[in-house]
C-alpha cells in the first residue's frame, strides 16, 4: 500500500482565523500535553525542535522528545503509544511501515519536498586519478587497495546503522552488484565514521561514503570540490523501489561524476507521521504539521552547528530552533493562524 495522505480543509482561512482570536482560541493547545518522537540521525533534531517550540506557542505542552529507531516509532505511533514525529523519508521508509499501518496512522504535510538526496560519494582526486564513476569501478584491485583503511583486502564505506532506511537500500547494493567480497560497509555510529573518514581525508586519503541531505557532511565535504557523487552500475531497484525506477535518474546533480547520475537511491521527501486519532483531537496540531516547511540548506546549517561546531546540547538545538522561528517569523505566524482557525471551525 502507498502513503495515505491526511489534508486538512483550509478554505476562508483569514475569516476563521479572525474569528478565533475574537473567540480567544489563540491557544488551542492549552491544557494538552503531547507525546512526540524523533529519529536517531542528527539532522532530525532541529525539525523535531522547530515543531515543538511552534506547538508551544499555541499552548501545547511537550513531554520530552522520545529518541526512536524507525521500526519502533511507527510501530508505536500505530498503537498510539507516541503521537507523532517530523522524521518519516518517504519512499525510503515505506518497508518498515507494520501491516495496516494506515487504519490508525498517517502522513501529513511535506517539510521538505524530495529534501532527503541520498547515494555514494568518494574524494574527487580518487576519483579522477582511478577514473571512478560507479561502484562496479570497486571491484578493481587497485581502487579496493587505495580506498583499503582496514587491511581487509576491501574498501571502507561509511554506510548506516542498523535499523536506519538506508542500510536496508545498502545491503540491497552489496548483493544486487556483487560487492560483498569488494567492499567492507561500516555500520557504527554513523557521525564517528563520517569523522574518522574526514580525518583520514584531510590527512590524504581517499574516502569512500554513504550519505544524504540534509547533511553536515556536504558542508565538510562539498560534492564537486572534495568529493563526487557516483553511479550504481544500473538500476535495479529493491521491493519498495519497485514501479519507481524512473525516479532514480536524476538530472543538473552539483558534483555528480555525471549527468545525470544514477545514485541508486529515491530521492525523499521529509514528511510528518502521526497518530490518526491524535490528528482528528487536536486540529491546531494536524495544521502546524500539514503546513511546516523547512529548507535543506537550513537544516544543513543547523546539522553543521550541531557536529563540526558543537552546539549539540538541547540547550543549543532549542536556541538554533528559535532562531530559525524569529528568522522565519512572518511564515510561523501564518500557519499558526491557520492552526487556531482550524481549532474554532
Amino acid at each position: 500500500m502507498r502513503t495515505r495522505i491526511i489534508t486538512f480543509v483550509l478554505a476562508s482561512t483569514l475569516a476563521v482565523a479572525g474569528l478565533a482570536h475574537a473567540s480567544g482560541h489563540t491557544t488551542p493547545g492549552e491544557g494538552v500535553t503531547l507525546n512526540p518522537a524523533v529519529a536517531t540521525w542528527q539532522d532530525a533534531r532541529p525539525v523535531a525542535e522547530i515543531v515543538n517550540q511552534i506547538l508551544e506557542e499555541l499552548g501545547y505542552e511537550i513531554q520530552d522528545t522520545v529518541p526512536l529507531t524507525n521500526p519502533i516509532f511507527y510501530q508505536s505511533v500505530a498503537l498510539g503509544d507516541v503521537d507523532f514525529w517530523t522524521s518519516g523519508w518517504f519512499p525510503l521508509h515505506d518497508p518498515q511501515l507494520p501491516a495496516g499501518f494506515f487504519d490508525t496512522a498517517s502522513l501529513i504535510g511535506v517539510i521538505a519536498e524530495a529534501g532527503g538526496l541520498e547515494g555514494y560519494l568518494v574524494t574527487k582526486s580518487a576519483a579522477e586519478e582511478f577514473g571512478i564513476t560507479s561502484l562496479e569501478d570497486f571491484k578493481r584491485p587497485e581502487v579496493k587497495a587505495a580506498f583499503d583503511r582496514s587491511g581487509d583486502g576491501r574498501a571502507d564505506l561509511v554506510a548506516c546503522p542498523p535499523g536506519w532506511g538506508c542500510e536496508v537500500v545498502i545491503e540491497h547494493h552489496l548483493d544486487a552488484y556483487d560487492l560483498r567480497d569488494h567492499v567492507n560497509d561500516i555500520k557504527a555510529d554513523y557521525s564517528a565514521s563520517f569523522a574518522d573518514a574526514l580525518a583520514a581525508y584531510r590527512g590524504g586519503d581517499p574516502v569512500f561514503y554513504y550519505t544524504w541531505t540534509p547533511n553536515f557532511t556536504v558542508f565538510q565535504m562539498v560534492p564537486g570540490e572534495d568529493s563526487v557523487w557516483i553511479n550504481v552500475p544500473e538500476i535495479i531497484p529493491n521491493e519498495a523501489q519497485e514501479g519507481m525506477e524512473e525516479f532514480m535518474v536524476l538530472e543538473g546533480i552539483e558534483g555528480a561524476v555525471s549527468d545525470p547520475l544514477i545514485p541508486g537511491f529515491i530521492p525523499n521527501d521529509i514528511r510528518s507521521v502521526a497518530n490518526n486519532a491524535f490528528l482528528e483531537a487536536n486540529p491546531a496540531a494536524a495544521t502546524i504539521l500539514e503546513l511546516v516547511e523547512i529548507s535543506v540548506l537550513d537544516i544543513s546549517e543547523m546539522t553543521t552547528r550541531m557536529v563540526v561546531d558543537g552546539e549539540d546540547s538541547d540547550e543549543d538545538v532549542a536556541r538554533m530552533a528559535a532562531e530559525w522561528i524569529e528568522t522565519n517569523r512572518a511564515h510561523v505566524d501564518a500557519w499558526l493562524d491557520a492552526a487556531r482557525a482550524a481549532a474554532a471551525y
